[in-house]
């Protein structure tokens, strides 16, 4: 089995396109979501946040995502020590997940596949890419947020050119629905022929 990691900036539409591979039926395994199950029901993790950030990290059982954000902000310390925590456990929840998986291929969606280290968990990497234009616009429809919020949280992330240079795949999601359609087909067909080859 193949594995595949997707990443991308913030609004390039690694939502979007991993849910078109979904419809082509491949498995697709979301670590920020998984993160936050885990954090939220295993209990080791939990007990590790807790000892962490103090009790207020959870909340009527829900995890207080302000009160860990605003513990972490800013804290460069803080944030290594929770990524320490948080980071090793998705990447063996990822690998039991596509252990039961019983495609040819399956796709691991990270904004942080890099940073997370599941890079090396994956055979392949496929990078979306936007320009800031279309970035900004999705940005501000989905969260409401200021230009110069989005543009500041856009100048925080992993450098897109370094991004690149990691891919193996590079998804241009430009506004045009029917040519990221176009370009999530011939990745899915490229995938297919290794299968065969290999």
């Amino acid at each position: 089995m193949i594995k595949l990691g997707l990443t991308g900036g913030i609004g390039s539409g690694k939502t979007t396109v991993a849910k078109q591979f979904e419809a082509l039926g491949i498995p697709v395994y979301y670590a920020d979501d998984r993160a936050k199950e885990i954090m939220l029901k295993n209990p080791t993790v939990k007990e590790a946040i807790i000892r962490l950030l103090g009790a207020q990290a959870y909340k009527d059982n829900q995890l207080n995502v302000s009160y860990i954000s605003g513990m972490v902000f800013d804290n460069p310390h803080l944030l290594k020590a929770l990524e320490a925590i948080v980071h090793p456990a998705v990447r063996k929840d990822f690998v039991d997940w596509a252990s039961r998986q019983k495609g040819d291929y399956v796709i691991v969606e990270n904004a942080i596949l890099h940073k997370t280290g599941m890079d090396h968990l994956v055979d392949y990497v496929i990078t979306v890419t936007a320009s800031e234009h279309d970035r900004l616009k999705r940005l501000q429809k989905r969260d409401g947020k200021s230009e110069a919020v989005l543009k500041k949280i856009i100048a925080n992330q992993e450098n897109e050119a370094e991004l690149l240079k990691k891919s193996d795949f590079i998804i241009y999601n430009s506004a045009k629905k029917r040519d990221l359609n176009k370009e999530i087909s011939k990745i899915n067909d490229e995938v297919k022929n290794m299968l065969k080859k290999s």
